[in-house]
């Protein structure tokens, strides 16, 4: 969340990155809480001196032998209105709270204006590839080979599951192998996290309250994670860091869960966008001159991975309006799909400044007093996207998937499903 303190003496800085991401939220309804709890808390706290003064009195009559029934009776109504103003001080701090949840992080000036189709090109890397043949979508090549199997698992859980199968249950562990070695070489700490969170890990991170209906919840009402930048944000929740020990790095494999709320009728064939997938997720804390280099560290990390695949991307900087909630500023790489003849999101990483640190309650010391760190997050490997691009610039006339050579030494073979 931003600084409170910030928000009034600059709300125009803040007007102005609402204005960016073309949020129409109105800054004057928090501005006039925010004044009226100040108001309120000077108020509060002017009667508890009061009270103070007053008891302080009461006890030197009384140590005189004089009589302070009725000053005594004061200072219990005095008490009282304490208490109703009190009250009205937690609601409106609860509500001030609220609120703030709710405004997302300042944009960085270097990312672009616009929405969802604004998104800024920055490089392109490899050649789609040219068949003599027409290109099938990974679902048909699956399905013609069984490695995916999306009829039945409808029938187990419902639409926008899967079954993967054979081969492609290697090619999984494959990818996820070649990331560990990969991350690990850059000083990730390799975790596998809890997907199971309690509310505040959510509230941290930003995915509550704005991602609300993405999210599934248990009865009790803890989430399953959409990612583990969750849990691995929440790790450190609550505690300081050695400055000297940052950047502090870590690699999360986990299932992720979303309920894809809102993409009805989008990207519905195959596992492109499925409410269950697997994913190495990066996440580093860092201070906050740290930031820009870490997020350039992060991007290089999932472009190194694309071309040892030899698959071809592009790399985007994201428009101000499609960004999330706690990110200030995000880069995304797009792989080449010919089953769609289009580049798609494979990863993305953003840098989330102090936004979720604030939440989290995470700092670290310097000799001004405590300040918080900066989080950033990335995508090392979304699992399934990846196996979708493999299994479309790979494949061959007679239907079979060649696998990349830098995933041979895990796969044991050349071929999927031979």
């Amino acid at each position: 969340m931003l600084d409170i303190k910030l928000i009034r003496s600059n709300p125009e800085l803040v007007r102005a990155s609402l204005q960016r991401r073309g949020s129409t939220q109105s800054l004057d309804e928090f501005l006039a809480v925010e004044a009226e709890r100040r108001r309120l808390t000077t108020e509060v706290e002017a009667m508890r001196a009061r009270r103070k003064s007053a008891s302080d009195e009461i006890a030197r009559v009384k140590k005189a032998g004089g009589d302070a029934a009725e000053a005594i009776a004061a200072m219990r109504a005095l008490g009282e209105t304490i208490k109703e103003r009190e009250r009205a001080l937690d609601e409106i701090e609860s509500r001030l709270r609220a609120m703030l949840l709710e405004i997302p992080n300042l944009v960085l000036d270097d990312v672009p204006p616009g929405g969802e189709d604004d998104a800024v090109e920055l490089r392109r890397i490899g050649e789609p590839p040219s068949f003599d043949f027409a290109p099938k979508d990974h679902l048909d090549l699956g399905t013609a080979l069984d490695l995916i199997d999306m009829e039945r698992a409808a029938k187990a859980s419902g639409s926008r599951f899967a079954y993967l199968k054979g081969d492609l249950v290697t090619l999984q562990f494959a990818l996820v192998r070649l990331g560990l070695e990969i991350v690990a070489g850059r000083g990730f700490r390799p975790v596998v996290p809890p997907v199971l969170v309690r509310e505040e890990a959510m509230y941290g991170t930003g995915f509550l309250p704005t991602d609300e209906q993405q999210i599934y919840r248990t009865t009790d009402g803890d989430c399953l994670v959409g990612t583990s930048e969750v849990p691995l944000a929440a790790m450190h929740m609550d505690e300081f860091l050695e400055a000297e020990r940052l950047p502090l790095r870590y690699a999360g494999y986990s299932t992720c869960f979303r309920r894809e709320a809102g993409a009805a009728g989008k990207d519905t064939r195959g596992i492109l966008r499925v409410h269950q997938f697997d994913k190495l997720e990066m996440f580093s804390f860092c201070l906050p001159e740290q930031a820009e280099a870490e997020h350039a560290l992060i991007l290089s990390v999932q472009e190194e991975i694309l071309r040892l695949l030899g698959i071809p991307y592009r790399v985007v900087n994201i428009a101000a309006g499609d960004l999330g909630a706690p990110a200030a500023k995000k880069y995304d790489c797009e792989a080449w799909l010919p089953g769609q003849g289009r580049y798609r999101e494979v990863t993305s990483c953003s840098n989330c400044t102090d936004y979720q640190a604030r939440r989290l309650n995470c700092r670290y010391r310097t000799d001004k007093g405590p300040r918080f760190v900066y989080t950033l997050n990335g995508t090392c490997i979304a699992i399934g996207r990846t196996i979708i691009a493999i299994m479309e610039n790979y494949q061959r006339a007679d239907g079979s998937i060649a696998v990349p050579e830098a995933l041979r030494p895990y796969m044991g073979k050349e071929t999927l499903g031979s």
